[in-house]
């Protein structure tokens, strides 16, 4: 172990917040060891800004409970875990851990049970990589590197502490976690690693709660290097563990979904990680959605069904969510309705809660070369940016244009070999929402089916023999004919 002096690392408490001093200094006067570990120790020494801070002590956590009162509380079974509460930010506090007496792990090897406590030196032998076994006591002004942690941040390097085949079978999520670090950090992966990171070694992944996989897709999707980790997704294997019906192709649509994520975090937007998942299952949902239409189904239903159906097999990868899920299948539903609005649901159709969002993919289609978007995604780019007067001359703009549209299919000619001419109705009926009115229009349109069938039959068998055709017209003298009211 090495002692090293924090600000010779690029470190001071100038660069920390008020949350974690809170907690370091709370554990510190009720006699308990502290010290800030993790990324962000390692984020600090590389210049990054970090998004939490991790402490982590000699107290066990009823014994942290005790320090902090109602602002605590523990969570988690198989890492049993603090969280306190310093005003608004939350701050997640470990104990020291040691290697389990005995291990209680499944067939593969993963652990089921770790709360074993221990010392400082039996909890760094216990963590994954290297760079983030720095321990940072900021009131001291010490960093304690006990394997030489600080040499692989110098020189870029992702290593794991001990066998990386062993590390993996413990965890089988490391293996996310050292593609997510190695594209968040750009990171080189070591050697050792690379020698067992193989398709075999990913299907460890199937034995992870589907729910804790979905907590780590998140973190892929909003770490800000979505476009860098995606390819090495594929070339590890690990794509085909996390999505279930999603080919490992990245089309242009999700290279520019990807690369638009990383710039709305960069220059500090939100953004809804569910949105991403939009994106990946757009094509699956497409193809059920032709399923569903190919077998008669109507297109609001087949579209309905499908989104069901496409989350509903991604849930045996990934959870998503209920709220996720609406989500997604709301920004699916929103695309019809851009693509063909009616001209007075314009204005209403921009007010809606998920218009935004259904926008910016529709958007994204259409600059990653979908032509099926007829442009509709630069209408209504140009639409956001304009007056109320701007938006009433453009509205009817469009409706002229759907009118002249209308007549223009309208004065095709008919063929002349068709016998079937569809009449449009004067009266424009319902369509009735009960089934038992969907039965009895059926019935209905079957009987003027066959009356028509029985029509064209009988016109068909028409000679110039038949009495009809015999028939002469008698001319009229209308001169005789008296018009008006009668006497």
């Amino acid at each position: 172990m090495q002692t090293l002096r924090a600000s010779k690392c690029g470190l001071s408490t100038a660069q920390l917040p008020s949350s974690i001093l809170d907690v370091i200094d709370s554990l510190n006067k009720a006699g308990y060891e502290a010290y800030i570990v993790g990324g962000g120790v390692r984020d600090l020494m590389l210049g990054l800004n970090p998004k939490d801070f991790d402490a982590v002590t000699n107290a066990t956590p009823s014994q942290i409970k005790e320090v902090f009162g109602r602002r605590c509380r523990i969570i988690g079974r198989r890492f049993e875990l603090a969280h306190v509460y310093s005003g608004r930010e939350l701050i997640e506090v470990a104990t020291f851990r040691a290697p389990p007496k005995k291990a209680v792990t499944n067939a593969s090897g993963m652990i089921l049970r770790d709360n074993n406590w221990g010392t400082i030196e039996q909890d760094f032998a216990r963590r994954d990589f290297s760079i983030n076994t720095l321990y940072y006591q900021p009131r001291k002004g010490i960093v304690l590197d006990f394997c030489k942690a600080i040499d692989d941040v110098k020189n870029k390097t992702l290593r794991l502490l001990g066998d990386p085949a062993q590390r993996f079978e413990e965890d089988p999520v490391r293996m996310l976690r050292t593609l997510r670090f190695a594209a968040k950090l750009n990171f080189k992966i070591d050697s050792n690693i690379l020698d067992i990171f193989d398709v075999e070694m990913t299907q460890l992944l199937r034995d992870v709660s589907p729910h804790r996989l979905y907590d780590e897709s998140q973190k892929l999707f909003t770490m800000g290097h979505l476009a860098r980790v995606l390819p090495m997704l594929i070339e590890f294997g690990v794509w085909k563990q996390l999505f279930a019906d999603i080919r490992p192709d990245l089309t242009p649509f999700i290279q520019r979904a990807a690369k638009n994520t990383d710039q709305r975090i960069q220059i500090g937007k939100t953004i809804n990680p569910a949105f991403f998942y939009a994106v990946l299952l757009w094509q699956p949902f497409l193809e059920r959605c032709d399923f569903y239409l190919t077998k008669g189904v109507v297109p609001a239903e087949a579209r309905a069904q499908a989104g069901l159906d496409v989350l509903k097999r991604q849930a045996t990868r990934t959870v998503i969510p209920r709220f996720a899920e609406t989500f997604i299948r709301e920004v699916w539903e929103m695309q019809t309705r851009l693509l063909n609005p009616k001209p007075q649901q314009i204005e209403a159709l921009a007010s809606h809660a998920r218009f935004r969002a259904g926008f910016d993919f529709l958007l994204l289609r259409e600059k990653s070369g979908d032509d099926t978007t007829q442009g509709m995604g630069s209408w209504w780019d140009a639409y956001q940016e304009m007056s109320n007067d701007e938006k009433e001359a453009a509205i009817s703009q469009y409706n002229r244009q759907k009118a002249k549209s209308r007549r223009k299919v309208a004065a095709e000619p008919i063929e002349s070999n068709r016998v079937d001419v569809e009449i449009e109705p004067l009266v424009d009926v319902p369509e009735p929402r009960s089934r038992r009115g969907k039965k009895e229009r059926s019935r209905q349109e079957q009987s003027v089916d066959r009356f028509m069938e029985k029509s064209s039959a009988s016109q068909a068998n028409m000679t110039s023999d038949h009495p009809i055709l015999k028939r002469k017209r008698v001319q009229r003298d209308l001169s005789q004919v008296i018009f008006g009211p009668t006497q």
